[in-house]
Order: C-alpha cells, then sequence, then structure tokens
C-alpha cells in the first residue's frame, strides 16, 4: 500500500509531523538512531512522522533537544494541542531558529528573549487571571520560551530596541521588574546583544508603530514579523522587508546610545524604589 503524502497545510498535526520528519533528516539520523536518543522506539517515531498517533509534549521536547530545533517542534505542538500560539507564530519560530541575526522593536514589554523569567511568569500569570488562556497554554508558552532564549548562548547576534515605557511598565510588581532591569544590565554585557531604548522624547518621530521583528538568514535574506491580536504574520516579500528595515534603522539611529541606555535602565531601578 503507498504511503499518504502528508501535507502540512492540512492540520497542525500533519504540520508537526511532517517537520519531525524533515528536522530528522536534516540531521541525517534514521528513526532509529534517533529513537535511541530520545528513549522511543522507531515504530513509534514512525507512526508520529506519518501523523497515525499524535505525539506527547514529552517526547516533543526532547525531539526537538535532540535535533537541536530551537523551540519550533515544541511550537507546533502547542499550536496543534490548543491553541497555544498565535496562528503563523509556528512559522516564524522555525526561521527563528536558523536565524545568524536578529533585530526586534517592542513597545511596551521587554522582548520575550531578554525577558526574566518571573517576569514572563507573570505576564502569563495575568492572562491567565483575565480568562483568555489556561495555565496550561501558558505553562507551553513559558516552557517555549525558555528554548528560543537559548540563541542568545548560541552567539546569534541580537540587537533589540525597548520603547522607554517597557522600563516603566511594573510588570509583575516592584521586586520582578527591579530584577528584570537587573537582567537587562546582564544581557547587555554579552558581545553579541546590543539594547537599546527609543526615549519617549521621539514622540511622532518614532518610524515604528507596531512591534517588529527582522531576521538575517543563512544565505543572508532577511524575513520580517509582526503581530495582530489575532495571529501573527512572516513577512517574506523582499520589497515590504526592505521598508521595515529602513525604519528599524531610523529608529536605532535616533534611539539611546548604549551607555546612555544602560544608564536609563539604571534610572529606572532607581525610579522603583522612590514609586
Amino acid at each position: 500500500m503507498a504511503r499518504r503524502t502528508l501535507d502540512p497545510t492540512s492540520s497542525p498535526l500533519d504540520a508537526l509531523a511532517v517537520q519531525i520528519g524533515r528536522s530528522r533528516r536534516a540531521k541525517g539520523m534514521t528513526q532509529i538512531e534517533l529513537g535511541k536518543r530520545v528513549g522511543y522506539s522507531n515504530v513509534y517515531i514512525s507512526n508520529v512522522e506519518r501523523a497515525k498517533q499524535a505525539p506527547s509534549l514529552k517526547f516533543v521536547e526532547r525531539v526537538d533537544d535532540a535535533l537541536d530545533a530551537g523551540g519550533a517542534l515544541t511550537g507546533l505542538w502547542w499550536s496543534w494541542k490548543n491553541g497555544a500560539l498565535l496562528p503563523g507564530f509556528s512559522e516564524y519560530l522555525r526561521r527563528e531558529r536558523e536565524a545568524i541575526a536578529a533585530r526586534l522593536f517592542d513597545t511596551d514589554m521587554v522582548s520575550g528573549i531578554l525577558q526574566h523569567p518571573d517576569y514572563s511568569a507573570a505576564y502569563e500569570a495575568g492572562i491567565v487571571r483575565r480568562g483568555e488562556a489556561t495555565r496550561e497554554q501558558a505553562d507551553g508558552r513559558l516552557s517555549l520560551l525558555v528554548q528560543r532564549q537559548r540563541m542568545l548562548d548560541r552567539g546569534t547576534t541580537v540587537h533589540v530596541v525597548l520603547d522607554e515605557g517597557a522600563l516603566c511598565r511594573p510588570i509583575g510588581g516592584r521586586e520582578i521588574m527591579a530584577m528584570q532591569l537587573r537582567h537587562l544590565e546582564s544581557l547587555a554585557e554579552r558581545p553579541n546583544v546590543i539594547i537599546q531604548v527609543a526615549p519617549y522624547r521621539l514622540a511622532e518621530d518614532r518610524p515604528l508603530s507596531h512591534p517588529v521583528t527582522l531576521l538575517t538568514l543563512p544565505n543572508r535574506s532577511l524575513v520580517g514579523y509582526t503581530e495582530t491580536l489575532q495571529r501573527g504574520y512572516l513577512e517574506r516579500d523582499a520589497g515590504t522587508v526592505a521598508r521595515w528595515v529602513e525604519r528599524y534603522d531610523r529608529l536605532q539611529v535616533n534611539a539611546l546610545s548604549q551607555p546612555d541606555t544602560l544608564a536609563r535602565i539604571r534610572e529606572a531601578w532607581k525610579e522603583l524604589d522612590h514609586a
């Protein structure tokens, strides 16, 4: 009997199955070899890759680590399981894992890859309290974020511009926000991390009004990513991405220098003590 060819666009489970198979083959592993690495039989892996069996989160997390997928597989699992991620975000995750450089702009909170664990947990707790997500969904996003933050340890060049408001919005309260600000200081000392603050005084001259991410891929091509409340959008059109890059470059030039940014972070820290 001919094996059914999976269409990754047909369902989240098929997309996960296809990506596990692609990631395994890209690493040059057989199903037997992967099974030995993750503690599952090759029959189980075969069933998962053919979408005949839904994988467990434990299995997907182990495979994610074994194949160095940077959280992309785990993200796809959560998209299938219960909609923990915005539609479109899993596609972005695969590109983020490949990227050799990332440029980010965020408006009202610290970018995810720069977040202290307590800051992330406090933000997700607020979403759960408002009934916008289940505890399981929140835990899934937190687990995925930990994997995504490994890009900092891989040496990926990361340039983040934060709106000044992100330093002043006390996510989790004074103590947690203070830890977050200290965490930013520590990250800024890494040679592959650049952090700048876009000050309030830019006002209407701030060239970006929505969060934007720009990824440089190994072949030097660029993709962009942004979100609405309903979904995420991975932008591949070269002309559109070029316009985003132009705006980001202007933002970068007008943002505070790194020394001035660190001074502003420390100032925000002191302001917490007098709030």
